[in-house]
């Protein structure tokens, strides 16, 4: 199939390593088809070259700008799928593959969020911009001839801003994801009465002590304690 998903990019944080495991675990549970999942460890792409920015003291995640190598990590081939570590998924994420459009370059929820907090769930600063969360959950399509721009030399010089917003696309290169695949935790509930795909614990989740009363926590938690008792290896 032209437009199938073979590979799953989970972004990973040394602070959040359960929380990469139970994403995966969740997504391997689900699914009914074969897929490659793959954890973007900031020390691997140092070890290979492909990751030279200094410290961005604004960046949240160690995964903050390489989840933009994908492209390249797929040798601008294929369809690939990005996501951060805190997502808990519940459909098959096979399904994504469905009515792709090759004219797109990416496909991502198209949220109009603007968070209230402050601070993160590790304590860091809030920053607000626009399009904020579109980049937690993408759909590359690597083949695209527009996505032959994200290099690593480009990936490792341009400004977040350029990066999350998508600049070096034009809007309607920009495909729209269903709003179920990027759930907010704490905000997409207040107006949509659907259940969610995937549950994206944006503000924080509940492997943090100050964020164990979120919503869905109990999902996060059961998920977690099922993946433990299985004692499901991943690396």
């Amino acid at each position: 199939m032209e437009n199938s998903i073979s590979k799953f990019f989970i972004g990973y944080d040394s602070k959040e390593d359960i929380a990469y495991r139970v994403c995966k675990f969740s997504i391997l549970k689900n699914t009914k088809s074969k897929i490659s999942i793959n954890s973007l460890k900031l020390y691997e792409l140092i070890s290979k070259g492909m990751y030279t920015r200094l410290v961005d003291p604004l960046a949240s995640t160690e995964f903050t700008y390489s989840r933009f190598l994908v492209p390249a990590l797929m040798n601008f081939k294929g369809w690939a799928v990005f996501c951060d570590c805190d997502f808990l998924f519940f459909e098959d994420v096979s399904k994504l593959s469905l009515e792709l459009d090759p004219n797109k370059a990416i496909y991502c929820v198209q949220h109009d969020y603007t968070p209230k907090e402050k601070h993160k769930m590790d304590g860091q600063k809030q920053t607000i911009y626009p399009r904020k969360n579109w980049s937690s959950l993408i759909l590359f399509n690597c083949s695209h001839p527009k996505n032959k721009a994200l290099t690593v030399d480009l990936v490792n010089r341009e400004t977040g801003a350029f990066l999350h917003q998508f600049k070096w696309l034009e809007d309607n290169e920009i495909g729209s994801l269903d709003e179920r695949w990027n759930w907010l935790e704490g905000w997409t509930s207040n107006h949509n009465n659907n259940s969610p795909y995937a549950v994206h614990y944006t503000r924080g989740g509940p492997w943090f002590d100050e964020w164990h009363d979120v919503e869905f926590a109990n999902e996060w938690l059961i998920e977690r304690d099922e993946y433990l008792s299985n004692k499901f290896m991943i690396k």
